[in-house]
């Protein structure tokens, strides 16, 4: 067996995509909507084939264009998703989209084809939808760039709105300053049996071999607006196949993950090694179910006996029912041990689950420490209490018997020593009388007295 080399496998697939694209497209109508350059030609607010939301307000539908969020308020959303399916494996989409707004003003543009449609994602962006089943077409302003297109492929198992890091996941980007142009930009969705294409304002935005959406999906566009605002409008949206008839029925709805959801394998370099290693491991089991719907639909059909009329034609239907059967047998081991991978993850992801829960019922143990120590505390804080309330009586019954013996024998004693002592006053007085009666007597007898002349 030889393999191709790198350069000439890449044209070889440039090639087969240029020869797709030269063969003729019909429009899918319920599908569609503006390209007749009006989106309702009966004059109605409406959009036929689609179903139009919004938070707080439902978006306003002109005559040519779906405003999904006006220029004010901010924090607006706007969604549009078609009412059918997708039922093409092969398929074309073109969106005409423009975006006015502030200096600074934000906001992102989703572009949607998912499982379930308006039914899990409804109005919410990239970053505010839990877990989804299909692709999603990013426009905003990632990293401070001046515009941004990016590419997001889910199977239902990673809830994006609880993702730590949700850019990491991207499988594809290109930068496209898509604000103020004063025009329409046109973003173009390729899916073919060899790639899946995404370009815009006619260049090539990113591709890849690796990528498969299954027949059954829906439709959908979403914007969501910032503090600052910016308005996105829709022009029109055109689905197109190459054959009209080859309608394939919607996938069964079931709580499972589905086996052919596309995963990309690319190395952009903005994913972790585990992310990487998944989506290889996501690739290579849808690769494997390929494989197998490929080998169930090569089964022989049954014939009667009587139409084998040689050993030549008998050991041809023996040859060619043996071969069936091995690749019948090939499908199976591999199918086994897709889901023996599976499995194992599914195990460990239970594991880490139940290990998680083990380390939140460790905490919760701690509570019943946590609540033995506040009833000991309780029970403390009651004791002292009393023992204050003991302490206080006591002191007061101290202090009580204190003042009633001593209070009496403090009044006698002050009386005692504060009473004031007559006698002494009338001593003073009687005395103070005779001194002034002597004085006055010794006065008289010498002014008596003769007196003597020299």
């Amino acid at each position: 067996m030889r393999f191709l080399q790198p350069s000439t496998l890449a044209f070889g697939l440039a090639t087969a995509t240029k020869l797709v694209e030269a063969q003729a497209q019909f429009l899918v109508n319920e599908l569609s909507f503006g390209y007749s350059g009006r989106i309702n030609d009966r004059g109605q607010a409406t959009v036929p084939g689609f179903s139009i939301q919004g938070i707080p307000n439902v978006p306003e539908v002109l005559s040519n264009k779906v405003i999904l969020t006006p220029p004010a308020p901010g924090n607006t959303r706007g969604a549009i998703w078609a009412d059918q399916p997708n039922k093409y494996a092969t398929w074309v989409a073109d969106v005409d989209f423009r975006v006015n707004g502030p200096e600074r003003g934000g906001g992102n543009l989703n572009i949607w084809l998912a499982r379930r449609g308006n039914q899990e994602i409804g109005s919410a962006s990239i970053y505010t939808v839990s877990r989804f089943d299909g692709l999603a077409l990013v426009i905003d302003q990632h990293g401070g760039s001046g515009g941004m297109i990016r590419g997001f492929l889910n199977d239902a198992n990673i809830d994006f709105k609880t993702h730590q890091n949700v850019d990491s996941l991207a499988f594809g980007h290109c930068n496209y300053a898509y604000r103020n142009l004063g025009r329409p930009s046109q973003i173009k969705l390729t899916q073919t049996p060899q790639a899946f294409r995404v370009e815009v304002g006619g260049q090539l935005c990113f591709e890849s071999d690796k990528i498969a959406i299954p027949p059954g999906y829906y439709f959908g566009i979403t914007a969501a607006a910032a503090d600052n605002p910016d308005s996105f409008e829709i022009f029109k949206m055109v689905t197109m196949t190459e054959n009209l008839e080859a309608k394939h029925d919607a996938p069964p709805q079931q709580g499972q993950p589905n086996q052919k959801q596309a995963q990309a394998q690319t190395s952009y370099g903005r994913k972790s090694n585990n992310q990487n290693n998944q989506n290889n491991q996501n690739g290579q089991n849808y690769q494997n179910s390929r494989d197998t719907d490929d080998a169930f639909d090569d089964t022989i059909p049954d014939a009667l006996a009587d139409t084998i009329t040689s050993s030549k034609a008998q050991f041809e239907d023996l040859h060619n029912r043996l071969q069936s059967t091995n690749h019948h047998l090939s499908t199976i081991f591999r199918q086994v041990s897709s889901l023996g991978n599976i499995g194992e993850k599914r195990h460990e992801e239970v594991s880490k689950a139940i290990h998680e829960m083990k380390q939140l019922l460790s905490k919760l143990d701690r509570l019943d420490s946590l609540q033995n120590e506040i009833t000991k505390l309780q029970r403390d804080m009651r004791e002292v209490r009393n023992d204050i309330h003991v302490k206080v009586k006591d002191s007061e019954h101290a202090v009580k018997s204190f003042i009633g013996t001593n209070h009496g024998t403090m009044l006698e004693h002050v009386a005692v020593q504060s009473a004031p002592k007559h006698g002494k006053l009338i001593f003073i007085i009687i005395g103070s009388q005779v001194l002034i009666v002597a004085g006055y007597i010794i006065y008289e007898r010498r002014k008596t007295t003769p007196k003597k002349y020299l």
